[in-house]
């Protein structure tokens, strides 16, 4: 079951790239980065690949970011697959160089001074401690998880290859924001665990994608049971991805995968991802021991 339900996905990906390189949300539509650089990473090692990868080389902005498609013109969290997607393919030349630099420099907007001394001076309440950092979708908006997981997975397989004293802190602080906004039942939301001092519930697909971003981290394990329960529940296709994805890369049984495939390409990619190269989204253990 397990091959033929990746050649599948496989095959579907194969057929559906785009002239350019990339692939859309779904057949036939525009290139966007998101699906494109999760089938490259699904088809890692095969020509297509490569084409995916040259379109996105040409999508970096001169400051190291990515845009999202050729015709957005805006700095995005996807620079963290492309940090991702270099590290994966061995290239650690100065487009990878450059996006780990952006990835230093960028941070929610909760955290800027001005927000914590509202907060000190009781203005508001924040639902985080600001003394952390976390990634935001786009620069000068506040930080999310999803973007937080995936800029500490790109962060994490670059300390190998960057010589920045910034790093090892830049690391301590985004693991510290995810763990600071994890809700009470172990698992996460989109981006905060409370809203107006009210708790939040968590969501399965975000749960496996911080989870993803905090690969071995002493602090988790029982989000990672959590987790394991939320895999065997009737969750959504995307949220069994991404749970499969993390329990994997936890070392724990994920539940074998199954469905036909579907016309949504970026999901199709990730179903892909789950069974093949999950472990280029690998990690080394906790930061800072």
């Amino acid at each position: 079951m397990g091959n033929l339900y990746l050649e599948a996905r496989l095959d579907a990906l194969r057929r559906t790239q785009n002239p350019d390189g990339g692939w859309g949300y779904f057949s036939g539509k525009q290139s966007w980065l998101e699906p494109t650089a999760y089938a490259a990473l699904a088809l890692h090692g095969e020509d297509s690949a490569d084409r995916a990868w040259k379109l996105l080389r040409s999508w970096q902005n001169a400051n190291g970011s990515w845009r999202p498609s050729t015709d957005v013109q805006i700095e995005s969290w996807g620079t963290s697959l492309c940090v991702t997607i270099a590290a994966a393919r061995g290239e650690y030349g100065e487009p990878f160089q450059k996006g780990v630099a952006w990835l230093l420099a960028t941070e929610g907007i909760e955290a800027n001074a001005l927000a914590r001394l509202a907060a000190k001076v009781g203005l508001f309440k924040p639902d985080r401690n600001l003394s952390y950092r976390g990634w935001p979708w786009k620069p000068n908006t506040s930080s999310w998880v999803e973007p937080t997981s995936h800029a500490l997975v790109a962060l994490k397989q670059s300390a190998p290859k960057i010589a920045d004293r910034r790093l090892n802190n830049r690391l301590l602080l985004g693991h510290s924001q995810l763990l600071d906004v994890r809700c009470r039942d172990g698992g996460w939301n989109y981006g905060s665990r409370a809203a107006l001092e009210v708790d939040l519930p968590s969501y399965p697909e975000t749960t496996g994608i911080a989870l993803v971003g905090l690969q071995h981290h002493a602090a988790v394990a029982d989000s990672v049971e959590l987790a394991a329960r939320m895999a065997r529940e009737n969750v959504s296709p995307l949220a069994r991805v991404w749970l499969t994805m993390a329990l994997k890369l936890h070392d724990r049984e994920a539940p074998e995968p199954e469905g036909e495939v579907t016309a949504d390409l970026l999901l199709t990619a990730l179903e892909a991802l789950s069974c093949a190269h999950y472990t280029l989204f690998k990690t080394g253990g906790e930061i800072g021991t």
